[in-house]
């Protein structure tokens, strides 16, 4: 194939977010032309914080090299950073100032001097990768956008900070911005979709790179601060990071000593690099990290000469860097400056320029990245072009995760179930999905967090992804539910062809709901498979058997909350999920057996909610009995006993409340005819939202109050989730 042919997914990719992101009306301008500024003065008052703790060091292979830019221009483009940062909270009065006017010496080495990236095309497949963790500090990454020459950030966009419509809100959003990776904001996120993003370039390289051809080469960066290094979920994702040993994660930990309540010696004095030399990462402190640019510089060389770990480079910084009232206090973390501090900075950083001003130097300066980036493309592009001649089999896996598109037929590998079926757990019908698609999903794998023999989750045909063996599939998270979902959300936002799919309880979805809120906003197509979903897992008690989580995941907003009835249901909702790559899904699945029932379908599944038995005619029912997962089983029986007394009765499962509700109001109504007001619903967890579909002239049964520990069928009996039930319930409502 020739070389145009080659660039055709990533072209795709950004013709399809210039789409959403700049419409006809948006035609991108170059700034105005502004007189070039005086050098900015050297500071003397701002030193960089002592500590006692040591440098570590590692000796290395040979270090590489980067470009180094003259100190005018790199102080001058600093000090713009800063204050496109300090306007841009000033204008909107809201915002987060500090941490850009701290890191952004680091900052603009990354991006000016180490990144490889083309920002005319943001989603060039082979880009470097960098997620801002900290993401309350967001103008850090809009500013850097800007000079860089990406089309999102604009000027009238960083004028339009966090304000309605605009490109640049309050914390990075990566559906928003063509240019973040990822959507970051609740503290710990972004390390952990870092970790996932290393992850998805070290599995990639290791299935598709050639001794001849190296075509998967790229960096992970990013920027955390003492904040995310208190949140629990960083340490469950830097554990993995370095028992996987990424070694091409490079995080930058911004040292600035101060949260919103102060100085962190009130909650927060362990020691971070020892920390993380215990989590196997390779670590160095660069202490002045407001003006040591060289040691900046020097630190990156040697993080990127370690391949066989992460490394944290703990930088030491100044909040607020060149605010002569509130640098290196709490005041400047999260609120603007103010009008007066701003023209005192302005003063103390020899700043003299207008709001949102970009000197003429460190314009020209920036500019080369737009043709170098397309240069760097262009060199990629040949090479995949050469490989494609080369190795045609591994290209067209490749083309498939680089691109999202599915290939033809796929969906045949789904197993097909009839009531003459040997009645099974759903979570084993899942382990049957799994193993099928991952013969015809070439972005496919995923795992489970220290429960992968009891959800069912292993690809029998594959290993698992280790240091050693990183090209496999299975993934072992231990015991870390939520970093395993943060690191997921990493890897589906990495390339779309990618479909990673984790495990646990259902109960345990509390532990990583954070997570999979991310997963929600960010449009991560994660699927997460969640067994043991209902008191059906018995014994273990209450402590493990989920009741208020179907309700509360039908209450966030573009999640697909699946709980399948049996084998067709199941194959159903992996359809489901495998399709809808912009919103992750989840699956509640059984731990007890369940017959594969007359009337289901995977088709049935896709429109949410559907009839699998009805004896009435004219759309006119006596009575509607409506149930999901292992309660469909009882309200078909109901039904049967209904319909022996004569009641014309209609079966429906439920499938998906988001699925259903996506129908049209004719099909809608063809399932529950307005008409027909004696309906019935069960299943074995909250009864909140049912009301919506048996109206309220129905009745919900199911359990408002915590499981028991006893055997399944006790528990059911106890707690009214009955044929029985279902039949006392028929005689209130007809």
């Amino acid at each position: 194939m020739a070389a145009s042919t080659s660039i055709t997914a990533s072209q795709g990719l950004l013709s399809r977010s210039m789409k959403t992101h700049f419409p006809k009306t948006h035609i991108p301008t170059l700034p105005l032309s502004i007189p070039s500024s005086q050098t900015p003065k050297t500071l003397k008052n701002f030193t960089s914080r002592a500590s006692s703790r040591r440098r570590v060091t590692v000796m290395s292979a040979a270090v590489e090299a980067i470009e180094k830019t003259g100190t005018d221009v790199v102080e001058e483009s600093i000090n713009t950073i800063r204050f496109l940062a300090i306007d841009a909270v000033e204008k909107a009065n809201s915002g987060h100032p500090g941490l850009p006017m701290g890191c952004a010496p680091m900052s603009h080495i990354l991006y000016d001097e180490v990144m490889r990236y083309n920002p005319k095309n943001p989603y060039w497949f082979n880009r470097d990768r960098f997620v801002l963790s900290a993401g309350h500090g967001c103008m850090l990454q809009y500013a850097l956008l800007h000079l860089a020459g990406y089309d999102s950030v604009l000027e009238e966009d960083l004028k339009s900070f966090r304000q309605w419509g605009s490109r640049t809100p309050g914390h990075p959003e990566n559906f928003e911005t063509p240019g973040v990776e990822v959507t970051t904001g609740p503290l710990g996120q972004g390390i952990g979709n870092a970790v996932g993003l290393a992850l998805a370039e070290a599995h990639l390289a290791a299935r598709f790179n050639k001794p001849d051809l190296e075509i998967i080469d790229h960096y992970t960066y990013v920027i955390l601060g003492d904040g995310c290094q208190m949140e629990g979920i960083s340490n469950e994702a830097c554990s993995l990071a370095g028992h996987w040993g990424l070694g091409k994660l490079i995080a930058f930990y911004d040292d600035n000593h101060i949260s919103i309540d102060g100085d962190t010696e009130i909650a927060f004095t362990e020691n971070v690099d020892k920390r993380f030399e215990a989590l196997g990462w390779h670590v160095i402190w660069v202490k002045n990290g407001n003006t040591g640019y060289d040691e900046i510089r020097e630190a990156i060389k040697e993080a990127k000469a370690v391949k066989d770990k992460p490394t944290m480079i703990k930088v030491t910084t100044t909040i607020g860097f060149g605010s002569p009232n509130k640098a290196n206090s709490y005041s400047v973390h999260g609120s603007a400056l103010g009008a007066k501090e701003v023209e005192a900075t302005r003063k103390n950083l020899g700043w003299p320029h207008e709001p949102f001003h970009v000197p003429e130097a460190v314009k020209k300066h920036w500019s080369r990245h737009a043709v170098e980036g397309a240069a760097l493309e262009a060199e990629w592009n040949a090479k995949f072009a050469e490989y494609e001649k080369k190795y045609k089999e591994e290209v067209e896996e490749l083309k498939y995760i680089i691109s999202g598109k599915l290939p033809a037929g796929w969906e045949k590998a789904l197993p097909t179930y009839t009531p003459d079926s040997p009645a099974d757990a759903t979570r084993n019908l899942s382990q049957t999905n799994l193993n099928a698609l991952v013969k015809v999903l070439p972005g496919l794998l995923g795992g489970s967090a220290d429960l992968a023999s009891s959800n069912m989750t292993l690809l029998k045909a594959y290993g698992n992804f280790q240091k050693a063996t990183p090209a496999e599939r299975n993934l072992r998270f231990g015991v870390r539910e939520h970093g395993m979902g943060a690191i997921c959300n990493g890897i589906a936002l990495h390339s779309p062809g990618l479909i990673p799919y984790c495990a646990t309880f259902f109960v345990f979805t509390d532990y990583m709901r954070a997570a999979i809120r991310i997963s929600a906003l960010s449009e991560a197509g994660v699927i997460y498979v969640m067994t043991h979903d209902s008191i059906g897992l018995g014994e273990d008690g209450p402590t493990h058997q989920p009741i208020e989580h179907l309700a509360s995941f039908r209450a966030m907003p573009n999640v697909l909350m699946l709980r399948p009835a049996d084998g067709n249901e199941t194959a159903g909702s992996y359809r489901v999920a495998v399709l809808n790559r912009k919103t992750p899904s989840i699956l509640a699945l059984s731990r007890q057996k369940l017959p594969n029932l007359p009337g289901t379908s995977i088709e049935g599944v896709e429109k949410g909610g559907y009839i699998i038995s009805d004896n009435s005619s004219g759309n006119k029912p006596d009575i509607i009995l409506t149930g999901t997962g292992s309660e469909l089983e009882i309200a078909a029986k109901a039904g049967d006993e209904l319909r022996k007394s004569g009641k014309t009765v209609r079966v429906v499962s439920l499938v998906s409340w988001e699925l259903f509700e996506k129908q049209s109001d004719e099909y809608k109504e063809s399932v529950f005819p307005a008409a027909v007001t004696a309906r019935i619903s069960i299943e074995a967890g909250s009864t909140f939202g049912w009301q919506k579909f048996v109206g309220t002239k129905g009745k919900s049964i199911g359990i408002d109050r915590f499981g028991a520990s006893a055997p399944a069928g006790k528990i059911y009996k106890e707690y009214g989730i009955t044929v029985e039930a279902i039949l006392e319930a028929a005689k209130v409502v007809s």
